[in-house]
Order: C-alpha cells, then sequence, then structure tokens
C-alpha cells in the first residue's frame, strides 16, 4: 500500500466526542514515518494514528495552532516491529468521561496499551477533527501530505458515535489462545461510520450508510494475505549484508551490485509440504533461490554453506556448499522458478516455468533432492527451514518477485491460476497435489 491512500470528507459533522478505529494492519517497510488514520484542514490542524519512523513506536495525537500546542497525546513505549504479522490496533475515542484516562484507550490484540512515552489526554467534552465534515485520509496524513503506510490493511472499521472495546472486533480463539478476527462484528455505524476494505480491496462502504471512501492516489491491490490467514513474506529484518530495497509489502526484494545479498522467508517450516514461485526480473546466474537452515544476518553471506539447499541460475544445485553437477535448465530474466519443500520426507522439488526438473513429480514423490540436514550452532531451529535465495558480489544486483500465493509478482497479476486442491493462494502454475501455501492455516493443515 507504499504511496497508496484513501481519501473521504463528510458531508455533515458526526458525534467527535466519541468514535472508534479499528483496523487490522501488516507493517513491511520499517523506520519510515506512516500513518494509519488522519483527519484535519491543514497541517497546523490535524489529527493522527501513526507509526513513527524514528523508533516505529505508535502515537495517537491531534494538534491546533491556535492553541500552539498538542490537544492529545498518547506515544506508545513500545515498538511495532513485527513484519510477519497482523496487528489488530483499536483507538477509542470518549471526550465525555469523567477521569481523563478514560477518555483516550488504545489497544493491541486485545489489550490495551498502558506504558507511553508522552502521555496527554483531551479536555473534557473536547469535540475534535475525526468525523467532522473535513478531510480524512488513510494511509497518509492530511496535514503532512506524505507519510504513506507501507504493508498490508483488512476490516477497517470507523465507528461514530460509540467508543467500542476491541472484544467487538476481536476475540481470543480457544485453542491456540492467539487473537484472531471476528469477520462480521455488530456495531452501530453512527451517521459517518464506514467499514471498508473489508472483502478484497473494496473501498465501498459496506455498512448501509453508503460512506464510500476514493482512492487518493496509487494503487489497490488484493491481496489473499489478510488477518484470518496470514501468508508469508520476505523478512526484512532477518537478511544479511542486503543494502537493498524491500517493496509491495515485502514480497519484492532488489540486491545492490557487487555485493552479498541473502533474504529468508517470515516464516519457517518445520513439517508438512510447501509450494513458492520466484519471478526473476533483474539478475545473473549467480543467484540462488531454495530453502535454508541458517539466520541471514550471521557470519555467513550467502546460501553456500551448511543447512541451505538451493538452485542456482546456471541449472546445478548447490547442497552444503556443494555444487552438483547439472540438474536442470538455466533460469534468467523472466522466468518463475517453483519450489516444492516435503518436510514430511525431507525432499525439495524445482520447476521452471511449471516444469518440473530432473524429470521429478512432486505430486508422486519422484526426481527430488534430499534436502541438506541443518548443522551449526547458529542454526535457529534443528529441522526448521525458510525459503531464502541469494546474490554474490559477481553479479550486478537482481531483483526478485516472490508469490507466496497472493497471485501477484510484484504489482503485476498472474496470469492464469493453476490448479490448488489446498484452497490456500493462487499461483501461476499448479500446486502439486499435497502441497499448500506457506501460510498460516497451511502451516495448521
Amino acid at each position: 500500500m507504499a504511496n497508496t491512500y484513501l481519501t473521504k470528507t463528510f458531508g455533515s459533522a458526526g458525534t467527535r466526542t466519541k468514535y472508534t478505529i479499528s483496523t487490522w494492519v501488516k507493517r513491511a517497510n520499517l523506520g519510515v514515518t506512516q500513518c494509519i488514520f488522519s483527519a484535519g484542514t491543514s497541517a497546523n490542524y490535524v489529527m493522527g494514528i501513526t507509526f513513527n519512523g524514528a523508533d516505529d513506536r505508535l502515537y495517537w495525537n491531534s494538534y491546533s495552532n491556535a492553541g500552539a500546542s498538542y490537544d492529545y497525546f498518547l506515544d506508545c513505549t513500545r515498538r511495532f516491529r513485527d513484519t510477519s504479522a497482523w496487528y489488530h490496533i483499536v483507538c477509542a475515542f470518549d471526550s465525555t468521561q469523567v477521569t481523563a484516562s478514560n477518555r483516550m484507550k488504545i489497544y493491541i490484540n486485545g489489550v490495551q496499551e498502558t506504558s507511553f512515552v508522552t502521555e496527554t489526554y483531551p479536555s473534557q467534552d473536547y469535540a475534535g477533527y475525526a468525523f467532522n465534515n473535513i478531510t480524512h485520509e488513510i494511509g497518509q496524513d492530511v496535514g503532512n501530505g506524505s507519510r504513506f503506510f507501507s504493508g498490508s490493511m483488512s476490516h477497517y472499521y470507523g465507528i461514530d458515535g460509540l467508543a467500542y472495546a476491541p472484544t467487538v472486533f476481536g476475540e481470543t480463539d480457544a485453542t491456540d489462545g492467539m487473537w484472531k478476527i471476528k469477520t462480521s462484528p455488530t456495531v452501530t455505524m453512527g451517521t459517518n461510520g464506514f467499514t471498508i476494505l473489508k472483502d478484497a480491496n473494496t473501498i465501498t462502504d459496506q455498512s448501509s450508510n453508503s460512506n464510500d471512501w476514493a482512492l487518493g492516489g496509487g494503487t489497490l491491490t488484493s491481496t489473499q494475505d489478510n488477518s484470518d490467514n496470514n501468508f508469508a513474506t520476505i523478512n526484512p529484518l532477518d537478511n544479511y549484508y542486503f543494502g537493498g530495497t524491500f517493496t509491495n509489502g515485502n514480497t519484492t526484494t532488489a540486491s545492490p551490485s557487487s555485493t552479498y545479498a541473502m533474504c529468508t522467508s517470515t516464516l519457517g517450516m518445520s513439517s508438512g509440504k510447501y509450494y513458492v514461485e520466484a519471478k526473476l526480473q533483474a539478475g545473473y546466474p549467480q543467484l540462488k533461490f531454495g530453502i535454508t537452515s541458517r539466520i541471514a544476518n550471521s557470519t555467513s553471506d550467502n546460501m553456500d554453506y551448511s543447512g541451505s539447499t538451493c538452485f542456482s541460475g546456471t541449472g546445478t544445485l548447490v547442497l552444503d556448499n556443494v555444487t552438483t553437477a547439472l540438474w536442470g535448465s538455466t533460469f534468467a530474466v523472466g522466468d518463475i522458478v517453483g519450489c516444492a519443500l516435503d518436510m514430511d520426507n525431507l525432499r525439495i522439488y524445482f520447476s521452471i516455468n511449471g516444469v518440473w526438473q530432473n524429470s521429478a513429480n512432486p505430486s508422486l514423490g519422484t526426481g527430488s533432492e534430499t534436502i541438506v540436514s541443518p548443522t551449526g550452532a547458529i542454526d535457529r531451529s534443528r529441522n526448521c527451514y525458510f525459503f531464502s535465495w541469494s546474490d554474490n558480489h559477481a553479479s550486478a544486483g537482481s531483483t526478485m518477485e516472490y508469490n507466496f500465493g497472493n497471485g501477484y509478482f510484484g504489482t503485476t497479476a498472474i496470469t492464469s491460476a493453476g490448479t490448488n486442491a489446498s484452497g490456500n493462494g493462487d499461483f501461476e502454475y499448479d500446486v502439486p497435489t499435497g502441497f499448500t501455501a506457506l501460510c498460516t492455516k497451511g502451516l495448521n493443515t
């Protein structure tokens, strides 16, 4: 959603002393100031709910130049740096409360935030900018004209006139104790209330209010990755000497020229069968794609070491820092490389543009390669692997676009979806029988 934002100006003023913002977000880029909700008339008269670029804290504040000070300011102490998970954020505002600390409450995954770097509450009965008949923006700061949100958003609720608890929108799973979404909560929307981004990427209000939003800039992309089924991406916090860029919700990576680079997936695998596709947009034969059991930002600089099994652009396999004889065809810019990992039988398969190499058939378990056993003191887990890729310094940099099941390479949708019996994710080519996308539902199959 980087450089993409939504805008809405309500026709009349709402309650303004009571409201709730509830949304699920999955962060991508860190260290950059990013706004998830704002309302105002200028930089001097604006409120916002924002991730701070300096330290990735979440703050919720309002500024009025007339008083040359903040109307309110809650700045959470904790940092929000997990790019592998969905956060459920609820901001409940009720300035009619007698007790100041009850006038603003922030909840993350059902738990109220109580530790703040800055803690200033509004005066009683304060009527703020939110839900007034002025400009509102999602994914950008009204007063700044930038501060774009980078990542994904889902099930975005704006409630006018009521301050709801997080249990209205989510609940604790009875089996695993995790906070999970209620896809159809019972709420009273109020005059300016709205529900968007609930089904795919629709910005048409799905409540009865018809408070539709407009695309202010950028491009909205529908994604299979959502708060009910979290898909893997590439982990910007687990990379070695990368120095490049992560874009498109961390599904596109571009390494710099003349340097080593390595990245791993956000989710790991210790059992089950998984499939992923990667499209090479720029690069050279030194690039390697496969799995690793090692931490990328360790003392090792790429996948040429124990605990890695990968397929090279030269058509060879690299196993435990040993390059095999020619194992398949070479792949080049524009090719889609598939990887099927069978953790139940410790086997791996690679395809190029839908053709399985080494005459393999993952559905039948033939033509595979035995994966290298993880070894070494810095192994993350004895039998846990991550999809990964690496690029060495001899190349001029490479760009890889991963499809973990979202049905896109970068911002381009797949040409025609292959079959996928698991029902998890959309891929360009047929998913082998018994394999699934690397996502939370796939891990729990």
